[in-house]
Parts: C-alpha cells; structure tokens; sequence
C-alpha cells in the first residue's frame, strides 16, 4: 500500500530536526526491536514511532543517523542487507540501496558494519542526540561506541561530551499535524467510525462482547488497517464502568448498555472513538438521562477547542456541564462550585476529558509549558471523551443508575477557527444510534 505522507516530507521533517540541533552534533535513533510473543513467534512487527516519524521505513534492525554538516550525506541509515534466501523465508528487504533511492537517504550502510562505522561518525561531535533509556541493549551499544573512541583520546580522539534527549526536540514537533498527517488520521477516523456502525448494527442480535470486537476487526481489516490502535474496549452493561476492560467476554443483555473504545491504526497513526448504546436498540429513561448530559458536555468540551484557548479549557467546559447533570438529576447536591471544588464528581467522572492524539494513541507532547497548560494551536490533534460512570455497587444512588457507565469520544484537530471533527461518520445523538440500530 502506498503511503499517504510522502518521501519529501519525511525528508524535511529530518531537515527540520537537524536544522534544532547544536553545532557539531549527531542525532541516533534505533528502530524497534523485535518482540517475542511465546517461544519462537514473534509479535507482528510495529515500528518506534519517532523512528516511524522521520524515516517511514517499517524494518526492525535499523539504526537513523543524523549528522548535520556531513559531507558525504547529512541522512545516513543502517538496515539489513538484502538477502533472497532469508527473503525467501520472512518477505521482502529494502537493503541499503533501497534506503537511499525508496527513502531518500543519503547513505546507507549494512546493520552488520554498524560497529566498524558509527563510532567514527560519533568521534568528533560534542553532543549526541539519543532516547537514553528506551531500549537498554542499544544503550549498551552506544555506550560501547564511546568506550571504543574515549579508548583512543591519547591518539587524537575526541569523544563526546555531552549526551541529550532527543525526545526534547523531537516530539515537539510531532505534536504539530501537517496537512498529510491530518488526512491519514481523517482516514483512520472514517474506517473507525464505519467499524462503530456496523458493530452498532451487530449489537440487536445478542451473543457477546467479543462478537462486537469482531465486527471492529473486521472492518479495520477490509479497510487496510491491518492493526487496533490499541486493546479495543467493548464493556456491556457494569463493564462500561470499567475505564480499561478488555476482556470481552461477558453476554450481552437486553436492557443494558454497550461503550466501545477502538479505532484502528492506519500507517501507524492512530484513532480512537467511544460510543455508547442500548442492546436493545433503544434507551431507558435513566439511560437517556445520562446520555444527554455527557452529549451535551462533549459538545461543550469540543466547542472550547480553538486557538488561544488552553489545553485545560475544553476539560473545564466539559467538567461543568457534567457536574450541573449531576446535580439535576440528583447525584450530587449542593452548588455548582461547590461541588467542583471539593472533587464530589470524582466517583462518577475519575478521568481527564482528552489526550494528544498521533502516532500514539496517547501521543507525545506537553501539556504544560513551564507551570502553565499549553495553548492550543493549529495542527494540534486531541481526543474529546467525557464520560458519567455510576459504578453498581454505589450506595449512595438509587438503585435505578447502578451499573451505567456511559463515555461518547471524537478525534479533533485544532484549526485556524476553532477545530475540526475526524470522526463525525459515527452517529451519537440518541435519535441518530436508534434509528441506525432499527435499520
């Protein structure tokens, strides 16, 4: 499959880094290992998402040199060699030519020679760039390399003296979303939704959780998302109430209802949708209740995403509109500001309203510049999901909201007037899930 972002854009994204880093310095980043699932099978391979980011290349065994000021190429890959009797075996490698003319690398070199190459490109360079931390056996490589050139200091060589995260650089600007990267998350976002719908549709026929999961599966599949963005939650009934259930296991039950977190990842970006629905097809009184007051907060969270809002603003918004529903419908008592102010929502709404939304579901990026929250700007992608979660052992409610647990979630990128809505093909206005079920 083609890829949507193209081969100048992962180029200039390395041209943008190299263009943050200081004088006489050197960025190395591995791809990820490999990871064994049981005894001699492997999990389905899924590259570093900051290796992802600057090189598109999906190889284990791969190391991205950056060296700004090289003669010989600023952009220098390690990746296995090209071998037909392994190919034979485990597919097609892209081999170090392949690097240079499919990847736009300026050089390329075999995984192989790594330790006869890169300490000579690391001598020289006061600072080196590196995820200190993230795989320790390539920390020990590293560490090896500078061992090897500070061995030869009496001979004229010259180690480096400082090591720097390259995550400081780096995932500052993965945080910002160019035109591509909205278009392949809008995609994952519509295969998400159509997975939504069908399994909204399967829901009428009973079974079990896991029967829903099969219908997300599928639809990724038959899309080209070969992969869940993370472990889908379908949680019927109490189980909704749970934040991260997975198991889906359970029956469903007429009368209950269905939250479904997933999305699919579509070359390696994520989505991620939560919706909930009635088994039935149709809403309870209770049900219906609780549903408006967190439709309604969402809209409120959503509406406060634009420029010059901060991070913590559609939290806020969202926070209020939950806490008066709650207070409505008799949940809480007291005041608004009381109530916020002393937490009494937290044994019905216990998490943030959004997350950072990429190459990881919980993408990277800060939420605070110094001990202020981060103001939003254009191409800054997030997550909108309030959620009322009324657990079935609280005692301290009527019997009849025991066992609701209720979150609606969209993918969102902030525009230059206020923001944009990926996953808006999934319906989650009680008349739209009814009528869709009664299809």
């Amino acid at each position: 499959m083609t890829s949507m972002i193209s081969v100048k854009e992962f180029a200039e994204r390395r041209r943008k880094l190299m263009d943050r880093m200081a004088p006489d310095s050197i960025a190395i980043l591995p791809a990820a290992p490999e990871r064994v699932r049981n005894r001699d099978v492997l999990h389905p391979f899924r590259q570093d998402s900051d290796f992802q980011y600057l090189t598109g290349f999906g190889e284990p065994e791969a190391v991205l040199v950056l060296i700004p000021g090289r003669e010989h190429g600023e952009t220098v890959l390690f990746c296995k060699e090209r071998n037909p009797e392994k190919e034979l075996w485990d597919g097609f490698l892209v081999g170090p030519e392949g690097a240079i003319e499919r990847f736009g690398m300026d050089d390329a070199f075999p995984i192989s020679d790594i330790d006869d190459i890169l300490p000579g490109m690391i001598e020289g360079r006061s600072r080196v760039y590196y995820p200190l931390g993230k795989d320790h056996a390539f920390d020990n490589r590293v560490m090896d390399w500078v061992k090897v050139i500070r061995s030869k200091v009496r001979a004229g060589a010259h180690p480096p003296g400082e090591f720097v995260a390259l995550e400081h650089l780096l995932h500052d600007m993965r945080l910002y979303k160019s035109a591509a990267e909205v278009k392949v998350m809008a995609k994952a976002g519509q295969i998400s939704a159509e997975a939504h719908c069908r399994a909204m549709k399967r829901a009428r026929r009973g079974g079990y959780e896991y029967n829903l999961e099969a219908e997300l599966i599928h639809t990724f599949m038959e899309h080209g998302a070969r992969s869940t963005a993370y472990p889908s939650i379908v949680g019927g009934g109490a189980n909704g109430c749970i934040l991260h259930y997975i198991e889906n296991s359970s029956p469903l039950k007429e009368g209950d209802l269905v939250l479904i977190d997933a999305g699919c990842e579509l070359e390696c970006y994520a989505s991620d949708i939560t919706r909930t629905f009635p088994v039935s097809g149709r809403f309870s009184s209770e049900q219906k209740a609780l549903y408006e007051v967190v439709l309604a907060a969402q809209y409120a969270a959503i509406d406060a995403v634009r420029p010059g809002n901060h991070w913590n603003h559609p939290h806020e918004a969202a926070l209020k509109v939950l806490t008066q529903g709650l207070i409505d419908l008799g949940l809480l008592s007291g005041s608004l500001d009381d109530a916020i102010a002393s937490e009494a929502y937290k044994p019905f709404f216990m998490h943030r309203t959004g997350h950072w939304l990429g190459l990881d579901v919980h993408d990277v990026g800060d939420y605070k510049v110094g001990d202020a929250w981060r103001e939003l700007e254009p191409g800054m992608a997030l997550t909108v999901e309030p959620g009322l979660y009324i657990a079935p052992d609280n005692a301290n409610v009527d019997a009849k909201w025991r066992g609701i647990g209720i979150r609606i979630e969209d993918d969102v990128v902030v525009t230059k007037e206020g923001c944009r809505v990926l996953t808006g093909d999934v319906p989650k206005t009680i008349a739209e899930i009814e009528a869709l079920m009664a299809d």
